[in-house]
């Protein structure tokens, strides 16, 4: 049992939807990127999805780019993001972290160094969204023998045939990504959403969470209306690269919380 699945079974006793949250690690800089994800677990948020930043994010609309830029302009690697991470755990053991990125820094570092050092620093799971269930031997079975969750993009287009060979080797929970195209780039719609969620639920016991396209505390409820939970990433990180105060950001992040729990 990880950080993960406790949460999940901590808020099924509750009847509460998850409430997940993704920043950047290291935007704009690692002190106020530290302070933002310190307060979110006050503001309501569930499971944290820490970015880590890479100079090709190839599912990221120009939100999340940007903040990936300014975090690595500011100095940010894989290395100080396991830093954050662990700095992050002296005050909080029991938020899930998930590491969310692409494989080329991983793999850079090593597989097997790379999954220590983060079990380490108290990272939960992991999203790696370049790597296909085709290449499961390369990081996904590794990272479930060190004891962390590998979870996996379904997408609109994930038909009935694919959506097996997905969700082989997945835990934690199934990311269904509402949209087909980049983070930030339409709004995800409940109508929609509903049968894809029942389609996937109907082939496997993990949760569900739907994420992109989700931006205000009303689409936050609606969305987790249909699933187990939903991600924000884009609208949060929009706030943090205008520079808002630290609090407001927080503010922002317990409305929708709120409106995810409320689903």
């Amino acid at each position: 049992m990880t950080r993960i699945d406790d949460t999940f079974a901590r808020l099924k006793a509750e009847g509460k939807k998850a409430f997940v949250a993704y920043v950047m690690a290291g935007d704009p800089d690692y002190e106020t990127s530290l302070e933002v994800v310190k307060g979110l677990p006050g503001a309501g948020v569930d499971i944290i999805e820490l970015g880590i930043p890479f100079t090709d994010p190839m599912a990221d609309g120009p939100t999340i780019q940007l903040a990936g830029q300014r975090a690595l302009a500011g100095g940010m690697t894989l290395e100080k993001t396991l830093q954050l991470a662990t700095e992050f755990r002296k005050g909080d053991n029991s938020t899930p972290i998930v590491a969310m990125g692409y494989y080329n820094p991983i793999y850079n570092r090593g597989v097997d160094r790379f999954l220590e050092d983060a079990k380490a620093a108290g990272i939960d799971g992991l999203i790696v969204v370049d790597l296909p269930p085709e290449e499961d031997e390369e990081l996904c079975i590794p990272a479930q023998k060190a004891g962390l969750n590998f979870i996996r993009l379904a997408t609109p287009t994930t038909d009935d045939k694919r959506l097996p060979k997905v969700l082989t080797n997945t835990s934690g929970f199934v990311y269904y990504v509402s949209i087909t195209g980049i983070t930030g780039a339409a709004e995800a719609q409940a109508s929609d959403v509903a049968p894809e969620v029942a389609r996937i639920k109907s082939s496997t016991d993990l949760p569900v969470i739907v994420g992109f396209g989700v931006n205000t505390p009303q689409r936050a409820e609606a969305i987790a209306g249909v699933a187990d939970g939903t991600v924000v990433g884009s609208a949060i990180v929009k706030l943090i690269g205008e520079a808002r105060p630290v609090p407001e950001i927080l503010e922002f992040v317990k409305s929708l919380a709120d409106g995810a729990h409320h689903g």
